[in-house]
């Protein structure tokens, strides 16, 4: 029988996580029967297979920005992976359940199922507590203990814990207690054989010279404001008018953003694209002559490998 592996994931829908996209379409080439529990983007059915993955879907909250925010999004999102789990189980055996977070909720499936026989990998996309210090200051030293210590019992009770990079199994290590062949370093970037450079398209330049574009996610750590404030300071303090910027991705602070633009007098050099596919981000990384990357210096920042840079 082929063994399952049950993916779950909250903070973005697959395949636009291409990390998960990446991880899934890895595990079916070698045999693996692979679902995702995810939540829904924009048009999404609630259940569909792409080259072999199952896709299980649910409907979530709106992004939140504040700490209640937080714990109403994650306890929807928790409950609605919890039903469609549960349906998974009761149709068949699970062999293996991998969490990625954020949150650091999803060991709390691989106790419930551990007496089954299900293992659990946790996949560890972001540094929690790092993140809650990025976004919010000053950070709430009580959340921060909280953070810590999801983050622990995750380590703990994971057979397997899978990291993006050196600096986060330095920190399995020290903070889990996790090494050696307990933490395997899994870096995603871009597939080759797809994203492949194009014909440049000059109506993307807006009738200027250059192009300047961001590709990622747009939220309170990512620094894209930046990006406002230094194409106004080109565009009006320097008196470059022959530079055309993109802003390829969504997040919390798109809104914020696109409103901003409109009160600096950017709206006609900068394109709000949102949600960008694997066709959009071709053509406009094909025509872009520099990639940008305003990450600020915070504690998240600091031990991150951005797939944009890859993408660049």
């Amino acid at each position: 029988m082929t063994a399952h592996i049950v993916i779950l994931v909250q903070n973005l829908p697959v395949p636009l996580d291409r990390r998960v996209w990446l991880e899934s379409r890895a595990l079916v080439e070698a045999g693996y029967r692979v679902s995702v529990i995810c939540p829904k983007g924009p048009g999404d059915p609630a259940f569909e297979t792409r080259e072999g993955v199952e896709l299980h879907k649910y409907d979530p909250r709106p992004s939140a920005r504040s700490v209640i925010g937080f714990a109403r999004e994650y306890s929807t999102a928790m409950l609605r992976t919890a039903l469609i789990l549960r349906r998974l189980a009761r149709k068949g055996p699970i062999d293996a359940i991998q969490g990625c977070n954020p949150p650091d909720l999803f060991f709390l499936f691989g106790l419930v199922l551990r007496a089954s026989g299900t293992r659990f990998v946790y996949d560890q996309h972001d540094l929690c507590p790092e993140v809650y210090a990025s976004r919010f200051q000053p950070p709430r030293r009580i959340f921060q203990r909280l953070l810590r210590r999801l983050e622990a019992a995750s380590y703990r009770t994971a057979d397997h814990v899978i990291v993006c990079n050196e600096s986060f199994r330095r920190i399995a290590a020290a903070r889990g207690g996790r090494a050696g062949n307990d933490v395997t370093v899994v870096r995603s970037g871009p597939p080759l054989a797809e994203l492949r450079r194009g014909t440049p398209e000059l109506g993307l330049l807006r009738g200027r010279q250059f192009l300047c574009a961001y590709l990622g996610i747009m939220g309170p750590q990512d620094g894209v404001a930046l990006l406002l404030d230094a194409a106004y300071r080109l565009i009006n303090v320097g008196g470059r008018r022959d530079i055309q910027f993109a802003f390829l991705g969504f997040g919390d602070c798109l809104s914020d953003l696109r409103r901003r633009c409109t009160e600096l007098g950017l709206d006609d050099f900068v394109t709000f694209t949102g949600m960008a596919n694997d066709a959009l981000i071709i053509r406009y990384l094909s025509t872009a002559h520099l990639g940008l990357c305003p990450d600020p210096r915070n504690p998240m920042n600091d031990l991150s490998t951005t797939n944009k840079i890859l993408e660049y």
